[in-house]
């Protein structure tokens, strides 16, 4: 996701150019953290105390120029409007958050109101169109078929959200002007891998095909999760 992520950032703005980044559900910091690195200022907003916590630490370990470009606010990413003037970033990030919203499309039209014009609007979603791959390729079949006709799920945390259907966001990026300019799957083939599974000796290779998949047909359609990048009219 980070690359595609800055693929989509390098074909928007000059090369160079420091960007005004805004992460909302940050959790313990990693995209925050690496586009601070690249020379980013980044703003930081997470609603649980223990993941700004732990973004806290992990920032206070790096150099004092990269410490100086990061701004963490504990919130919720409702809220943006409270913290920040409509049109204050270049880039919205809201990856993993959507999931766990009842109601999505508030949220989104305040992200997309944060942005500048011609800004990226980045989301990372639960795919809703290939709910039933997970259950389907562990064996569960009564889990596969309850799957097809449902956006609701439980997680590996043992929570129940929910998922996002592909057509039904492109219709809120256009309704919010912030139209679906790119989108990609992402964990097209790793999703049934444990959380505790050892990193193969073959990542890079790992790494190639899930990112050539998650950008061609028809392996993206039934990723776990999808990746889209709006941009602000």
């Amino acid at each position: 996701m980070a690359r595609q992520l800055d693929e989509q950032i390098a074909g928007r703005f000059p090369v160079g150019q420091r960007l005004r980044v805004l992460d909302v559900g940050m959790g313990q910091g990693t995209q925050a953290l690496r586009l601070a690195r690249l020379g980013h200022q980044v703003t930081g907003v997470e609603q649980d105390a223990t993941m700004i916590d732990v973004a806290r630490e992990a920032l206070a370990g790096e150099p004092v120029g990269i410490r100086e470009r990061v701004r963490l606010v504990q919130g919720d990413g409702r809220d943006t409007g409270v913290h920040f003037l409509p049109g204050s970033f270049d880039v919205v990030l809201c990856h993993g958050v959507l999931m766990y919203v009842e109601e999505p499309d508030p949220l989104v039209a305040g992200l997309a109101r944060m942005l500048a014009p011609g800004g990226l609007l980045s989301l990372l979603v639960r795919n809703g169109d290939a709910l039933a791959m997970r259950p389907g390729l562990a064996g569960d079949w009564a889990g596969a078929l309850a799957a097809f006709d449902t956006t609701a799920y439980r997680n590996r945390l043992g929570l129940d959200v929910r998922a996002d259907r592909l057509a039904a966001l492109t219709a809120t990026l256009a309704g919010i002007a912030a139209p679906l300019h790119a989108w990609y799957g992402v964990r097209v083939f790793t999703d049934t891998a444990a959380d505790d599974a050892k990193i193969p000796d073959d990542l890079q290779a790992l790494l190639a095909v899930e990112e050539r998949a998650g950008r061609m047909d028809p392996y993206r359609r039934v990723a776990a999760l999808l990746h889209l990048c709006g941009v602000r009219g």
